[in-house]
């Protein structure tokens, strides 16, 4: 066993990761996979923000629904007769005083973008889109690579009809199983919840009769979830689908990939090219 095995090489001092070369090779091994997977079915390859206006997450009920984890971003007031900024940045924390208010919010995930960029929009057909992005979360707090303030995700995005939206999830979730399984990865799928919704509507009323979100936990820890969010998305942004009365229907899977790495670097116990070749082979075995 080579020495660095001893020793993850990675660090995640105050909920940042830095990754080093081996879990940097394993992180562009699983993102080709799954990128692959998306643009064999037809999704289109998309870039979003990394910041996106608070204005736009509260039409999505960001800050209702997930006021735990919201991040924001502001600029200093740099008018005339204000402190010198820096000061305060060198002692590590800004006073709000001395800040804009802020109107921009760091994105706790990546589907957000999608949505907010389709707004106002007609889709001429069932659609998909695939797109990485850094996704922020204020946490109570953080665990290693399971549990970030920042972090990755690759996700791909439905919109369209109701049975597409479906499909698109069911596809996914099977796909992921398989890639788990030819790893040898132990993954469960277990149901869980997302509150897009007011808690008490008849919306979360039928999330909990009819679950629309399935995780799937490596030792506990979710490395991959499917969601479907009905029409509430393409409602909340305008999103329509030509020959189709009512919003658009969403739906997305999203796969965080330190959490990938994590468990793979705990299943193979710190041997990363192990967990390379296992990866490799099963992204062949699953197609």
């Amino acid at each position: 066993m080579r020495t660095e095995t001893l020793h993850p090489p990675y660090s995640t001092e105050g909920g940042f990761a830095t990754l080093g070369p081996e879990p940097t090779e394993l992180v562009r091994l699983l993102d080709e996979t799954f990128r692959e997977w998306a643009l064999r079915d037809g999704a289109r390859p998309m870039t979003a923000p990394a910041l996106l206006p608070v204005a736009g997450l509260a039409k999505l009920d960001f800050y209702q629904n997930f006021p735990q984890l919201a991040l924001v971003a502001s600029r200093f007031d740099l008018s005339e007769g204000r402190p010198a900024p820096a000061a305060a940045a060198a002692a590590g924390a800004v006073p709000g005083s001395d800040l804009d208010p802020a109107a921009l919010a760091l994105p706790s995930t990546v589907c957000y973008g999608v949505y907010l960029g389709h707004a106002g929009t007609v889709l001429a057909e069932d659609t998909s889109v695939t797109l990485v992005g850094q996704c922020f979360r204020n946490e109570e707090h953080y665990d290693g690579l399971r549990r970030l303030m920042s972090f990755r995700m690759r996700e791909v995005v439905a919109l369209g009809s109701a049975g597409f939206a479906q499909r698109h999830v069911d596809h996914y979730a099977d796909l992921t199983e398989r890639f788990a399984r030819a790893i040898g990865l132990p993954v469960v799928k277990e149901a869980a919840t997302d509150p897009f919704f007011d808690r008490e509507g008849p919306r979360a009323l039928m999330q909990r009769l009819i679950p629309v979100k399935y995780e799937f936990l490596y030792g506990g820890t979710a490395i991959a979830s499917v969601n479907t969010h009905r029409n509430f998305f393409g409602e909340r942004c305008d999103i329509g689908v030509e020959g189709q009365e009512g919003p658009a229907f969403t739906s997305c899977v999203g796969f965080g990939f330190e959490r990938w790495v994590h468990a793979l670097a705990d299943h193979f116990a710190g041997d990363w090219d192990a967990a390379l070749t296992a990866v490799a082979r099963a992204r062949a075995d699953v197609g």
